[in-house]
């Protein structure tokens, strides 16, 4: 079992950059594939980027291509998902995820078990 935090969220002006991160407890975080997720107001949740669980490997919406990028420090247990060029249709809360079922990046949000609270991003125009 993993437990999930994520912080850094905050406000930011349109073309700002913001970093946020999701910290996992216990031992094993390294046999996890972990998914970051968004959930504006109004909207169902979606896929925003996904690492494998070496690192090697990452999937991102095609919404955030160029502009996001995920990482991860399993010696930390520690991932982070570095967005640049922040739009105001990024403002949502965003949600880390993580399962030990896959080892490659998956981008449905029914595959993850482990979840975080959320951080909430809010970019103003």
């Amino acid at each position: 079992q993993v437990q999930l935090v994520e912080s850094g969220g905050g406000l930011v002006q349109a073309g700002g950059s913001l970093r946020l991160s999701c910290a996992a407890s216990g031992r094993t975080f390294s046999r996890y594939v972990v998914g970051w997720f968004r959930q504006a107001p109004g909207k169902e949740r979606e896929f925003v980027a996904a690492i494998s669980t070496s690192g090697a490997s990452t999937a991102d919406a095609d919404s955030v291509k160029g502009r996001f990028t995920i990482s991860r420090d399993n010696a930390k247990n520690t991932v982070s998902l570095q967005m640049n060029s922040l739009k105001p249709e990024d403002t949502a809360i965003y949600y880390c995820a993580a399962d030990a079922t896959y080892y490659l990046p998956t981008t449905y949000a029914t595959n993850y078990e482990y979840w975080g609270q959320g951080t909430q991003v809010t970019v103003s125009s």
